[in-house]
């Protein structure tokens, strides 16, 4: 039997992502002891197979885009990527899936690593069973934090789950290009590394139930499409995949619901992902799924877990935070949850905090529900914060919008027919904006400043004395403005 280690910390962190890290880099800060545990890689699915390495297999096909747009440039660049040099890029901003460098930073930071599987068996009490062959007993003082995120969505689609698909993992840590590759859904990680494979010299196709980019205006959606066109990549929208095989020859043959059979190298299923909750033993505090449905936490805006049950003084002890709250699915929003939970379990341990405190509340309730900023880095790119029209008005808000390509000196001297495109959403009873979404080549920069605008409640009035510089395409913000009649 393998031998038993009892040990106390004031917060235990349960998984070593961007969002575990953040928690626990918070609460050492506030002087609290802390273990992180984690049974694979530290820096979790954002650093190794999603947001890092996916943009790097970007980025290449973007830059070389851009340069083949601009007369002078284009003639001194060369007309196709070569994948090598962009897959050693790739491991380079992945460290080649080697994570000494994450692990020295929690020693430094005074974080203790355990690595191994967790697991809840009480309030504030947590079981390892280690890679290292022990079993571990973790009794935390004062909180418990879920930050296991999150993982695929695979939808019921007849003989899928027979064949070798990939998930995002397997197309982020591609050691080979595939001459045919077929991508099913038709979100953000979908339009990315579709378009990334198609720059790198597979023959795409993209099946999707609905439209592209559903979460995200039409407008901006459909110049990605067009952009994705550009690059050869084969759309099959709002059909269904009824039917999935692969042959001894390691082709997969994908049938869809108009009978077309779509032929391919690889398949990337990349339909959703879903909070990553299972076998924590969740259930041995009190939070069981529904039947028939999968686990979900509810939080309030200090991340602490609705429902979990009490150890006899506090039921104040349970956290999730990022895609395990499962809230919004953003690396950046689940470092700020991150921070606000680490900086909240600080406070209650030391007596300053009781409840949540209304103020906190509001403020957390702007970042969390209306000015989450989210981009797509397929080129064209796609920025967006806020809610859409058709939100604010379910929502019940007097509000409209106002729309126009963007045409402005800086995205004329960008790149050779720059197509974009941008629009604000305006709560006209407090006249300030409540979203922006901007289409085209280069604008998620232009994405922060519109955060601040809708945090900050910055009034319209007002925020026309910001004067953008010229020429640069942050000129669509006066273009929009005039357009509304400021």
């Amino acid at each position: 039997m393998a031998e038993e280690n009892i040990r106390e910390f004031d917060v235990i962190v349960i998984g070593a992502g961007t969002v575990g890290e953040n928690v626990a880099d918070r609460v050492v800060r506030g002087g609290l002891t802390c273990a992180i545990v984690e049974a694979e890689l530290v820096g979790g699915e954002c650093s190794y197979w999603a947001c890092i390495p996916s943009k790097a297999l970007l980025r290449p096909g973007t830059a070389l885009h851009t340069a083949q747009s601009v007369p002078g440039a284009s003639d001194a660049v060369t007309k196709v990527l070569d994948p090598a040099p962009v897959l050693k890029y790739r491991d380079y901003f992945t460290n080649k899936w080697q994570d000494d460098g994450a692990v020295q930073w929690l020693v430094d930071t005074g974080i203790e690593l355990i690595r191994g599987r967790a697991r809840i068996t009480g309030p504030r009490e947590v079981q390892v069973d280690g890679k290292d062959g022990a079993s571990y007993s973790l009794k935390a003082h004062h909180a418990v934090v879920v930050a296991s995120g999150s993982t695929p969505l695979i939808p019921k689609i007849d003989g899928l789950r027979n064949v070798p698909y990939w998930t995002t993992r397997g197309a982020t840590s591609v050691r080979h290009i595939p001459k045919r590759f077929i991508v099913l859904g038709g979100g953000v990680a979908s339009v990315e590394l579709a378009q990334a494979f198609a720059r790198l010299g597979s023959s795409v196709s993209i099946v999707a139930r609905g439209r592209l980019l559903s979460a995200f205006p039409e407008e901006a959606a459909d110049l990605v499409a067009a952009g994705l066109r550009a690059d050869g990549v084969d759309l099959h929208l709002g059909t269904d995949t009824t039917r999935v095989e692969h042959d001894p020859d390691h082709a997969f043959s994908v049938t869809l619901g108009d009978g077309t059979v779509l032929n391919s190298d690889q398949l990337l299923v990349a339909t959703g992902r879903r909070p990553s909750l299972d076998n924590l033993g969740l259930e041995n505090v009190g939070l069981d799924a529904e039947e028939g449905k999968p686990l979900r936490l509810t939080t309030d805006s200090s991340g602490l877990v609705e429902g979990a049950a009490s150890d006899g003084t506090s039921g104040l002890w349970l956290y999730a935070a990022g895609d395990a709250a499962g809230s919004v699915f953003l690396t950046h929003q689940g470092k700020y949850e991150a921070r606000a939970t680490g900086d909240a379990i600080v406070a209650r341990a030391k007596g300053t905090l009781h409840g949540t405190p209304k103020a906190w509340s509001a403020l957390a309730k702007t970042a969390d529900e209306y000015a989450i900023p989210s981009v797509v880095f397929t080129d064209p790119e796609v920025a967006s914060v806020g809610p859409s029209l058709k939100q604010a008005l379910q929502k019940g808000i007097n509000a409209s919008s106002v729309e126009l390509p963007i045409n402005v000196s800086g995205s004329q001297l960008h790149s050779e027919n720059y197509q974009g495109w941008a629009q604000l959403v305006v709560d006209e009873d407090r006249k300030v904006v409540l979203g922006a979404t901007f289409a085209g080549p280069g604008v998620a920069e232009l994405l922060h400043g519109a955060t601040i605008a809708i945090v900050g409640e910055v009034p319209l009035d007002r925020l026309w004395h910001a004067v953008p510089s010229f020429p640069t395409i942050s000129e669509v913000w006066l273009r929009l403005l005039e357009k509304y009649g400021l």
